[in-house]
């Protein structure tokens, strides 16, 4: 009884530690990035600038590429290598050379009076040091390649941001259009439905043809279908705002308040040679031409400044006697050596080495005429935002005629209906024209907003744009 016991509570235990095991993951994941409460515009793309998985990537490639001059730098720094070795081998030797290779172990000392199958004891031990104090400029150009490739990967990591920022805020603000759409669905929808209640009960007196009833009926269909479309686009733009933001599932919700008032000001334009995107071309030019300078210089004499300390140690006498024990794991003989040594590069390398700088030239002049290209965009990105920022503010300007026309025309057509003076036709399509006036008047104010911020973004003046809201 007491083994069935204990195995029962063992189970229990273990099924309550393999609970705790797949549950902690997923409350890691989490609270690991937790969905802020309420976001303005610029909360959510500090936001997005904070937690998105690309800005993290880039930086880590800033990391990466720093390192990478730190590695550079470490060319200049000498070498000094040690070693120690000890063997059992027979001690048999010829006269003559062997070619290069890298199969049969090196082999010194005389020619033995007999060949013999018995093995001593050798030992070696060494340090070499080893410093390179001319090399005509290729550990600089080397260096300097490094540092072009940290160039490069932070003006990567500045445009990264601007891409990131430019995804969250058109995210954001398609959530505002989205809500405002949904609103305006939702107003033409209760007009629709006090206009269905008017005409059933004129019908049920008899004062309206049933068939006036059937189109009250139709309209106020087509109009929650349209309602729940719009809600479905809400659904859908605040399920983008969160991936947008970095956040795994869920939505996410805004405030839109600040945007009620139509922004007024500006955004000056930035040179085109400070945006990210030319920045980023811009690393690419002298990362190739970086490379360029150390092709140029690989086939240049480099000269190293050596010493060694050496000792080495073996069983095997001059006489061809064989030590038996531990002779030969001492050290017998040490020796030391300094010199200079120039070290030509292979001279037949010429042609492989014309082909690499012919490639590396013909790399920057390709990424000249990226730059030449990105200028382009830029200039027109930022030409295409004010003439739609221009264009935006006319209409935002218009809008409110257009909505008061409609407001006044529905109204009047709704009291000539309830008067007898016109048919449910007319009524309907005012309504349908207001409830286009309306959405129209809501889009037309975020509109203004949409390009302002698109300006920004081409300006690269996103924390200008910013300051509208934390001034």
């Amino acid at each position: 009884m007491r083994c069935s016991k204990s195995r029962e509570v063992t189970r229990t235990l273990s099924s309550i530690v393999l609970c705790l095991f797949a549950v902690a993951p997923c409350a890691t994941a989490q609270t690991r990035n937790p969905a802020p409460p309420v976001l303005t515009l610029g909360g959510a793309l500090d936001y997005a600038v904070e937690h998105y998985p690309t800005v993290r990537a880039a930086l880590e490639e800033v990391n990466a590429s720093t390192a990478g001059v730190d590695v550079a730098r470490g060319a200049y720094l000498p070498r000094l290598d040690s070693m120690w070795q000890s063997n059992r081998a027979t001690a048999n030797n010829v006269f003559g050379q062997l070619l290069p290779q890298a199969v049969i172990p090196a082999m010194s000392g005389p020619v033995l009076p007999s060949a013999s199958t018995q093995s001593v004891w050798g030992s070696a031990a060494g340090a070499l040091f080893s410093w390179e104090p001319v090399d005509l400029g290729l550990r600089r150009a080397v260096l300097a390649s490094a540092e072009a490739v940290v160039a490069h990967a932070r003006a990567a990591e500045g445009l990264t941001r601007l891409d990131v920022q430019n995804a969250a805020g058109s995210a954001f603000l398609a959530v505002v259009v989205a809500q405002r759409t949904a609103a305006a669905a939702e107003a033409d929808f209760d007009r629709r439905d006090v206009l269905k209640r008017i005409v059933q009960t004129l019908v049920d007196n008899q004062l309206r043809a049933g068939a006036e009833a059937s189109r009250a009926d139709a309209e106020r269909a087509a109009a929650e279908t349209r309602l729940i479309q719009a809600r479905q686009m809400v659904a859908i733009a605040q399920t983008t705002l969160a991936r947008v933001l970095g956040i795994g599932g869920g939505t996410v919700a805004i405030d839109a308040s600040a945007l009620g008032d139509l922004p007024n000001i500006e955004i000056d334009r930035t040179p085109a040679a400070a945006h990210p995107l030319l920045q980023v071309h811009q690393a690419a030019v002298e990362q190739a031409r970086a490379q360029e300078t150390v092709l140029a210089r690989t086939d240049l004499p480099r000269v190293y400044l050596q010493s060694a300390v050496f000792a080495r140690g073996s069983g095997a006498q001059v006489s061809g006697v064989l030590e038996d024990g531990l002779d030969g794991l001492g050290l017998d003989r040490a020796n030391w050596a300094a010199g200079l040594q120039i070290v030509v590069p292979n001279l037949f390398d010429f042609a492989t080495l014309r082909a690499r700088k012919t490639a590396a030239a013909a790399s920057t002049r390709a990424e000249a005429a990226r730059y030449d290209e990105a200028a382009i965009a830029v200039s027109s990105e930022q030409e295409i935002a004010a003439a739609v920022l221009r264009a935006s503010r006319a209409v935002a300007a218009n809008t409110p005629i257009q909505l008061a026309a409609a407001q006044q025309s529905e109204a009047q057509a709704r009291a000539r209906y309830q008067a007898g003076l016109t048919s449910l036709v007319e009524v309907a399509d005012a309504q349908n024209l207001l409830a286009q006036a309306e959405i129209q008047d809501q889009l037309a104010r975020i509109d203004v907003w949409r390009a302002l911020f698109a300006q920004s973004v081409a300006a690269d003046r996103v924390a200008e744009f910013l300051r509208l809201f934390h001034p």
